[in-house]
């Protein structure tokens, strides 16, 4: 499978990069923790930064097979090290990137049917609500009648993201693969966001098969102050869910972010992939070694 994603990109132009494991900052993310070595240094979770570099230095169209590490991720989809696989598209649209999107998903789940969703419209469709027009008090009501007890201490956003984990995405690529758009502005990461019938909407999609999240992907914010800035509101994020703090850059943000050219990125979990395309239920199964 490394060797039919090798030629998968290899076919279309898309350049090899290998980038360091690494990082005196690390990515933040509100809700993954890191390995820190003894040297203060952390593992990353993603080649996102070291990917990004390059693409601002004009490396034009790059993946990466990457091992990531993410602490205390054990679960029979979950793996505290995996191998990701991770690409950049320069000046590509939105429907092509989801195309090349699929075609790689068929590479390891065969050749599937597939429909594209609004983040709403599955709501409606799987949960029975607008999750742009639900207020919290009415989201807390509701799934109370559905048997599903939420904390109202949780901001709306993250109450959403526990109705969409028990209601929704279980249902999500059922017959085939199912990608999800137009996110709430609030879950748009490092995402661009548009107006999108007079709402706010990331630029964002993620693919599902059979319940299972297996890429994630982000038309990129582009300038120096959009990056540092959402790296900025991941940190209070995080801080707020109580997670262990993790250093902010104190050089300025140029010497960790630089202006991207206009892209799009997408991250695929290559374990996870490769379970769920041999029929198994449990990433241990596929992996070539996966204790020591």
């Amino acid at each position: 499978m490394m060797g039919k994603v090798r030629s998968f990109f290899h076919k279309k132009g898309v350049m090899e990069v290998d980038t360091p494991l690494l990082f005196s900052y690390p990515s933040i993310d509100p809700h993954i923790d890191l390995f820190k070595t003894t040297q203060g240094d952390f593992l990353h979770s993603s080649p996102e930064y070291g990917m990004k570099y390059l693409l601002s230095q004009g490396s034009g169209d790059i993946y990466q097979l990457s091992h990531v590490y993410r602490l205390g991720e054990e679960s029979p989809l979950h793996h505290q090290e995996y191998t990701l696989i991770e690409w950049y598209r320069t000046h590509i649209s939105q429907e092509d990137f989801l195309d090349e999107t699929l075609a790689l998903l068929h590479l390891f789940l065969g050749k599937h049917s597939h429909q594209i969703l609004t983040y709403r419209e599955a709501f409606l469709r799987y949960g029975s609500l607008d999750p742009f027009e639900i207020s919290k008090t009415q989201l807390l009501e509701q799934a109370k009648v559905g048997n599903l007890h939420l904390s109202p201490a949780e901001s709306l956003s993250s109450l959403l993201n526990m109705v969409w984990g028990c209601w929704v995405e279980p249902k999500l690529g059922e017959s085939g693969i199912t990608f999800i758009c137009d996110y709430p502005a609030d879950q748009a990461i490092f995402a661009q966001t548009k107006i999108k019938n007079h709402t706010e909407v990331a630029e964002r999609f993620e693919a599902y098969y059979r319940g299972i999240e297996v890429s994630n992907g982000y038309h990129e914010v582009r300038t120096v102050e959009q990056q540092y800035e959402r790296f900025q509101n991941n940190h209070v994020q995080r801080v707020a869910l109580g997670k262990k703090d993790l250093p902010l850059p104190t050089l300025p943000p140029s010497s960790l972010f630089h202006p991207l050219p206009d892209c799009y990125g997408n991250a695929l979990g290559f374990d996870r992939l490769v379970m769920l395309g041999c029929g198994c239920t449990n990433i241990r199964d596929i992996l070539p070694i996966s204790t020591f």
